[in-house]
């Protein structure tokens, strides 16, 4: 199962689009609500039903946690204790997790990215703390998988396949989309 994380002030782009192209792969995806209700309002007022409410994430099923951006989503991925218990626990399994624009500092934050290369958007570097930050459009290390911004949103998500399904699944997605 792969959970993608919607709080109050999510990146839309950065979050819809890795589900849409992970689905199209075959993969389970479930979009999780941080919030009481499954109704999460995004950065630019774009309202998503997510699938499940965060207590209902299953963590011995998780292939990959994915953490979209936005400044105020950002803030409210950090400040969940919930998020960061799952965090931890996929370190220590060895679970996939992506995290894109603001995203990554929350994994900074945790200690997380110590040791490891990390992308994010221009002016979060401060938070990547141990990382080095290469500022590439997206950065795969290991089991981490972090990018700059919405303006790679597709990119990042092609990322997310290739390291779940292969190199191969993620050609014919390009491919079928058209991606350039």
């Amino acid at each position: 199962m792969i959970y993608l994380f919607l709080a109050e002030g999510f990146e839309e782009v950065e979050a819809l689009t890795p589900v849409d192209i992970l689905r199209r792969a075959g993969a389970a995806v479930r979009m999780v609500s941080l919030e009481k209700n499954l109704n999460v309002k995004g950065a630019h007022g774009i309202e998503v039903k997510a699938d499940i409410n965060i207590s209902e994430v299953e963590p011995a099923k998780a292939k990959m946690y994915i953490l979209p951006g936005g400044k105020g989503g950002t803030d409210n991925l950090a400040a969940s204790k919930e998020v960061a218990r799952l965090l931890r626990d996929a370190a220590e399994r060895g679970v996939f997790v992506a995290a894109i624009c603001a995203a990554p500092s929350v994994l900074g934050r945790l200690g997380l990215l110590k040791g490891r290369r990390a992308a994010c958007y221009p002016g979060w570097e401060q938070f990547l703390e141990g990382a080095e930050y290469t500022g590439a459009p997206v950065e795969r290390d290991g089991t981490y998988i972090t990018a700059r911004g919405m303006g790679v949103s597709l990119e990042f998500s092609l990322a997310l396949v290739s390291a779940l399904y292969g190199e191969y699944a993620a050609e014919k997605i390009k491919d079928s989309t058209l991606a350039v």
